[in-house]
């Protein structure tokens, strides 16, 4: 999520993190799920930042959680918000999936959790930082059910831990009985950059800090890796995330053979490179800032949908200040290997949705 906390926010947090703002007034879309054969971006608003998107396997519904914001709503900070949806184009709000604050930092928000299903259980890998954190770190949170309260295991490192500068933005991946975690955002730092780390068997804790596979430049940050045929696909965000309509998010992708890399771009430019990456999508007339996105869900159909946050153009902040990163989906395709987005932009007008029965 890296520096993606606008400094009105921080100051709430260091002032006492769960202090509710003053109430203003919030477009909620919380409508039913339905149906629809079409829909218009943006799915959800006012606020879903840094979406992580996951589906129960025994009833179908969709779950998305988003960074700790405060919605202007009187309700106060929301820890890790939760969503609900049928078909991922009409979601609602359920309720916060974290309900107290972690205790392993003194201060900090929850920033950019990842929710999977490991060992039958479900993870929350998640980010706690500040504004401009020196030793930043990655903590997990386990519920038995979707529907249930996460419960706070702890940090699994810190910066200072991995020696890796803006240690957040964790990306959880499993592969032939072998967990890792993928981490990383923005800094010049000499160590900065995306890492990949193997993690024990449970998940809950690193094997070893000091074996670490260095993914992606300093210029990357709010990883995703998708694994689609022979390749493994890395998508990641660059530019500035939380200056409200002048906010610069776009999302590039590098692709390797292999999950730890090396991973090029379509020139053959390996990503550990600053400025590399083949663009997917950038802001238009209609949104901007448009980035960290969530896992790729495939629909009954086979197609490939890609749900990111982003700003409407005319409206950067809620009354608060709270940046106001929306909810928005739309079709992945692929072309010779490589995924596109119909216009590297986000959609404006009504699209045929995602089909799921």
């Amino acid at each position: 999520m890296g520096l993606r906390q606008n400094k009105r926010f921080m100051l709430l947090v260091l002032m006492g993190f769960g202090m509710a703002c003053k109430a203003g007034t919030v477009e909620h879309n919380n409508k039913p799920d339905t149906t629809n054969k079409t829909y218009t971006n943006p799915v959800f608003e006012p606020v879903l930042a840094d979406p992580s998107v996951i589906r129960d396997l025994k009833t179908g519904i969709f779950y998305a959680f988003g960074t700790a914001d405060d919605w202007g709503d009187g309700q106060g900070l929301r820890l890790v918000p939760m969503l609900r949806s049928k078909n991922l184009a009409s979601w609602s709000y359920v309720k916060n999936a974290l309900t107290t604050r972690p205790k392993w930092k003194k201060k900090g928000g929850i920033w950019a959790p990842d929710v999977n299903l490991v060992n039958g259980k479900y993870y929350m890998y998640y980010a706690y930082s500040t504004w401009g954190d020196p030793n930043p770190g990655i903590g997990l949170a386990i519920a038995d059910s979707l529907n249930g309260d996460f419960i706070d295991q702890g940090k699994v490192f810190l910066s200072a831990e991995v020696n890796v500068p803006n240690s957040i933005d964790p990306c959880f991946f499993e592969e032939k009985e072998k967990k890792y975690l993928f981490w990383g955002s923005f800094s010049d730092l000499p160590t900065q950059g995306t890492y990949a780390i193997e993690l024990t068997a449970d998940g809950k804790a690193v094997i070893d800090k000091k074996k670490k596979t260095k993914i992606a430049a300093g210029d990357w940050e709010a990883v995703m890796i998708h694994k689609r045929g022979q390749y493994y696909y890395f998508f990641g965000s660059k530019g500035s995330c939380c200056e409200g309509i002048n906010s610069t998010y776009h999302v590039l992708v590098g692709r390797s053979e292999t999950l730890l890399g090396p991973y090029l771009d379509k020139e053959g430019h390996p990503i550990t490179e600053r400025d590399k990456g083949t663009l997917l999508i950038k802001g238009n007339d209609k949104f901007v800032g448009t980035g960290h996105n969530a896992r790729v869900i495939t629909d009954d159909e086979g197609s490939d949908w890609f749900l990111y946050h982003g700003f409407r153009a005319d409206k950067g902040n809620l009354s608060n200040g709270t940046d106001r990163r929306i909810l928005l989906v739309d079709k992945l395709e692929w072309n010779d290997g490589w995924p596109e987005i119909k216009g590297k932009g986000a959609s404006f007008e009504g699209q045929r949705a995602p089909v799921f029965k």
